[in-house]
């Protein structure tokens, strides 16, 4: 019996701790730290934010999606949680000085390429 338990106990464990893999976390901080640190603007519903605020809304869809179990890669938080608005549908966008404003998922992506070849 008390094998039982504690057999179900580390199978309960393991589905907790099987959430977002530890790569996949740390990039997503540094693509969140590339947003607030970037200068750039970043769109949702219409209206422009600073990138304290972007990180902040960014950091909420993260712990969302990884509360669900749903991201696997940073590339999956990018399209899931960080290229289109979960309520209007309406795809967010980066603005950065003297840019004209491109998509969150192109911007995003490039940072993470940067982030993988340094």
């Amino acid at each position: 019996m008390k094998m039982a338990m504690m057999l179900g106990a580390l199978l309960a464990a393991g589905q907790v701790l099987a959430a977002t893999p530890a790569a996949t976390r740390t990039e997503v901080n540094q693509l969140m730290a590339a947003v607030e640190n970037s200068g750039c603007k970043f769109s949702r519903n219409g209206t422009w934010y600073g990138g304290a605020e972007a990180r902040a809304h960014l950091q909420k869809k993260f712990d969302y999606l990884d509360k669900k179990d749903m991201l696997t890669t940073t590339e999956s938080f990018i399209d899931k949680g960080a290229s289109t608005s979960s309520m209007s549908g309406k795809p967010y966008e980066m603005q950065c000085p003297g840019a004209k404003p491109v998509s969150s998922a192109d911007w995003l992506n490039a940072q993470l390429k940067r982030l993988r070849h340094q």
